[in-house]
């Protein structure tokens, strides 16, 4: 299977360089580029991907709104592609942000080119591009500067089984579902399972989200 993907950013060498890169494998189709976040969003519901390739920082309309745009469409929009932001720091509170707002993760736009088409492929099966350390440590900076929520993210862990919520601690700690099984000593198909069912008990779109709700609902402490 193919996955479709377009490429939103406001240099035109990074996005004539990363479709090179990606249109070269058999399993990846570049189907359009754009300058902006508007644009990027017109195209996107034009063109259909399965990823967006989004950089962070653009005029006119920046990669943070137009992914809640289309993270968040309007009436009448079934499409959401998934959105793999791309940046040039690797602590951004945009791209906290945007995880926030759904997008399945984040790469520098200095990854090596190996890196880039297994996030892409990473992002097109549906699950969320959380190993680079980097990334804990991102949302682990701005967690700490955001105390936890106590309301309505804290309420909604009644929800979790005791065994849900120690799955959901080991994802938040940015650990794979092999490790979670190894350290449960569970199989990996079973941590699957309740990786689901967390998602789908939480209303968390991937593991993304849900690494940003075990912060914000104080289940996991920045430093831990």
């Amino acid at each position: 299977m193919t996955t479709r993907v377009i490429i939103v950013d406001d240099q035109a060498m990074v996005r004539a360089g990363f479709a090179a890169l990606l249109a070269a494998q058999s399993d990846i189709d570049v189907v359009g580029e754009a300058p902006d976040g508007a644009q990027g969003v017109e195209l996107s519901r034009r063109t259909r991907p399965d990823v967006v390739l989004m950089d962070v920082r653009m005029p006119e309309m920046d990669g943070l709104e137009a992914a809640r745009r289309l993270l968040a469409p309007p009436p009448g929009v079934t499409h959401q592609p998934r959105v793999l932001m791309l940046t040039t720091f690797d602590v951004d509170d945009y791209v906290y942000e945007a995880l926030r707002a759904g997008a399945s993760g984040f790469l520098l736009k200095d990854a090596p080119p190996a890196d880039l088409i297994a996030a892409v492929r990473i992002v097109a099966s549906g699950d969320a591009l959380l190993a680079p350390s980097v990334t804990r440590r991102l949302i682990a900076d701005f967690a700490r500067q955001r105390p936890a929520t106590r309301g309505k993210p804290a309420l909604r862990l009644k929800a979790l089984t005791q065994r849900e919520t120690e799955v959901l601690t080991l994802v938040a700690r940015g650990r794979s579902n092999t490790e979670i099984a190894a350290t449960l000593v569970l199989a990996e198909q079973t941590v699957k399972t309740h990786v689901s069912r967390v998602l789908t008990k939480l209303d968390l779109r991937d593991r993304a989200q849900a690494v940003v709700f075990a912060y914000e609902s104080g289940l996991v402490a920045p430093g831990e």
